[in-house]
């Protein structure tokens, strides 16, 4: 069972990005998707959201998840603070840390993780927008050991988290780094425990999803 808190505009027309990697695994996959209750969904289909999506609180009362995916969400401009659900997401985000062995967050999904774990986001002066190349930084890891040394991630965002902060996070032994891109600096890192893994990019973008935004 993955919970799927997805935030993204549009959301509904997004479920499919997230669902076709997803059924590429060996293990068969429920997908559990979640909604905030703090949260308009302004742009989303009439309808859509009540006939698939649960709070948190009510899918998990009663059988835990197996791992939770965090969207990304157009609030990147935004203090985290200033973000209307930010403490409904901090809430969920905390709790899952204790009883899901495994977050993953993506794009902003993944800055508010780094936030949560004390690294700032830093806002760009430009968009980063297009497929990227990214270093593989630890081949032996669980997740990364299956990629190469060197491959491409589609990007879309205004901010990221600034080198130095990651720097120093890996020597105090806080964060692991897994990736990094001349142009799109550190993307992929997790927390040392393994529970936490963050995503700047967007891995789970097809090419029809690029050429829509």
């Amino acid at each position: 069972r993955i919970g799927i808190l997805n935030i993204m505009p549009l959301g509904e027309q997004y479920e499919l990005n997230l669902l076709n990697p997803l059924g590429l695994s060996v293990l068969q996959i429920e997908p559990v998707w979640l909604k905030l209750k703090s949260h308009a969904y302004k742009t989303w289909q009439e309808g859509h959201l009540d006939s698939l999506y649960s709070t948190y609180e009510h899918t998990t009362k009663d059988n835990p998840l197996d791992g939770l995916i965090v969207t990304g969400a157009p609030v990147e401009h935004l203090d985290f603070e200033d973000v209307r659900y930010w403490e409904e997401i901090v809430d969920l985000i905390k709790d899952a840390r204790q009883t899901c062995p495994s977050t993953l967050g993506l794009c902003w999904g993944a800055m508010a993780l780094a936030y949560m774990s004390g690294i700032p986001k830093l806002m760009f002066k430009q968009k980063l927008f297009g497929v990227f190349e990214l270093q593989n930084l630890a081949l032996s890891h669980p997740i990364m050991g299956a990629l190469d040394d060197k491959f491409v991630c589609p990007q879309s965002r205004i901010a990221g988290v600034p080198n130095s902060d990651m720097d120093k996070a890996y020597d105090r032994g806080e964060l692991n780094l897994l990736a990094f891109g001349e142009k799109s600096g550190y993307t992929i890192f997790e927390t040392t425990d393994q529970r936490q893994i963050m995503h700047l990019g967007h891995p789970e973008y097809n090419s029809g999803r690029l050429a829509h935004e």
